[in-house]
């Protein structure tokens, strides 16, 4: 399946971005997965949802994935890319959340947030379309 994905460059604004509220994690391991949790913490972002994907949920919508419960998949398996897809959560939060874990100088991975269509796709395509995107943008550096 082909996806056209754009880029976007999100502001710091107090603006609300789409869908509800939390974050779709992929690829992480079992031992790394509180530590994202505790990042959260640390980064006064209590209260966000966090799901972590499961090998599992590659077939499912992504959207059906992403309202799933809080921790949801926390002990499952999780082979596949590294990313975090974010739902409504405030702009300047998604900023928060990105520079906390540079500054933590955790492990590279894709970041996205979740959009219409991208909310219908299969969590696998999204995952191969996040890829490609990287692919192009670390060329473009």
């Amino acid at each position: 399946m082909e996806h056209k994905g754009t880029f976007t460059k999100i502001s710091k604004s107090g603006k609300r971005m789409y869908g509800p509220r939390g974050l779709l994690v992929c690829g992480y391991l079992e031992a790394e997965r509180m530590d994202l949790i505790n990042l959260l913490d640390q980064a006064d972002l209590t209260g966000i949802r966090v799901v972590f994907a499961c090998s599992d949920d590659l077939e499912t919508r992504v959207g059906d994935v992403i309202t799933k419960e809080d921790r949801a998949g926390l002990d499952g398996v999780s082979d596949m890319p590294r990313a975090i897809v974010m739902s409504g959560l405030i702009q300047h939060e998604l900023h928060n959340l990105m520079a906390a874990y540079k500054k933590e100088g955790l492990v590279r991975q894709i970041w996205a947030s979740l959009t219409p269509v991208s909310e219908g796709w299969p969590l696998k395509d999204l995952l191969n379309e996040l890829q490609k995107e990287d692919k192009v943008m670390r060329n473009k550096r």
